[in-house]
């Protein structure tokens, strides 16, 4: 999905639950109000997935505001600090800076108004009460930065980096080499792991397919087109090597066994096909990782029990 500003990524979240009626979904990685972009969202059994996508790099353009330092290191917060913009920045001077800073495995602090948790608490919501705690820096990598605009106090940039990575504290930290600050104006996430910016549709267009006082019928309708927006279970692990099992082997799974196979390396994550239990078509089984040449069952999609 293509969260929009000024809402949370739970509210969004709850929206496109309600559009399909689901009883479990969740979301892999929150987003800022401020921030808008890609936001994958799992429902029912794809929901036992979604760690996958949070451990998964992203791709991030941002503009930073220089000159002006908030609080919270984004322009949802209250200015702390301004300073005059030096007059002889150039392109090729931060972006200097950019590959000697910010590029390759770095550490950085994490804002007090990021959703980190600090004794079970999330940060955000200690920093709105005035409680300062000490947030230790966190090492993560920077594939690739680049700037891809200079105006006058902005600065637009593009950043992939690790999972983890705060793109608030690389403004928040350039904005003090360059001696005046920085706060991000805009954000906007392009990319998680494998799922691009081309796939994602906005909370406009979803609610234009679902209008109101429609027909049993029509909604028989509405469903069926919901539906083909779907991407499988698999998706968010499809980079996984994939597995297919023959009857057997897809019992023992379903029911919490290991199968032998010898084929991976010791600690791989593989996803599994087998036999439906009701016909010969093939069906996404679930994840198994490999332990002393075995497929060890880590999430499934169900067990037989629950069939």
């Amino acid at each position: 999905m293509n969260k929009p500003p000024g809402i949370s990524s739970n509210s969004a979240l709850q929206q496109v639950r309600r559009i399909y009626d689901a009883a479990k979904a969740g979301h892999t990685g929150a987003l800022d109000p401020l921030a808008t972009g890609m936001l994958p969202i799992c429902l029912g059994e794809a929901t036992k997935f979604s760690q996958h996508l949070l451990d998964s790099d992203k791709r991030y353009i941002t503009t930073a505001k220089l000159g002006v330092r908030t609080d919270s290191s984004d322009a949802d917060g209250a200015v702390v600090e301004e300073k005059p913009v030096p007059t002889d920045l150039t392109e090729d001077k931060i972006d200097a800076i950019l590959q000697s800073e910010f590029s390759g495995e770095i550490e950085q602090v994490p804002s007090m108004f990021s959703a980190l948790k600090h004794q079970g608490q999330p940060l955000y919501k200690l920093a709105r009460k005035g409680i300062q705690v000490e947030v230790k820096p966190r090492k993560v990598t920077i594939h690739e930065i680049k700037l891809t605009a200079l105006r006058d106090d902005e600065i637009d940039l593009e950043v992939y980096c690790s999972k983890g990575t705060y793109i608030r504290s690389i403004v928040e930290d350039l904005g003090h080499i360059l001696g005046c600050g920085a706060h991000v104006k805009m954000l906007h996430r392009l990319d998680v792991g494998a799922f691009t910016a081309d796939r994602m549709m906005s909370l406009d267009e979803l609610r234009e397919l679902v209008p109101e006082n429609t027909t049993e019928e029509q909604q028989k309708g509405i469903q069926i087109e919901l539906d083909k927006l779907l991407l499988p279970a698999w998706a968010a692990v499809d980079d996984l090597p994939a597995v297919r099992l023959n009857d057997q082997q897809t019992s023992l799974i379903m029911h919490g066994q290991a199968v032998a196979n010898a084929n991976y390396a010791e600690g791989s994550l593989i996803r599994l096909f087998g036999t439906s239990l009701d016909s010969d078509a093939e069906r996404f089984l679930g994840v198994a990782e490999v332990v002393e040449q075995q497929l060890k069952p880590k999430r499934l999609i169900c067990t037989e029990a629950d069939q």
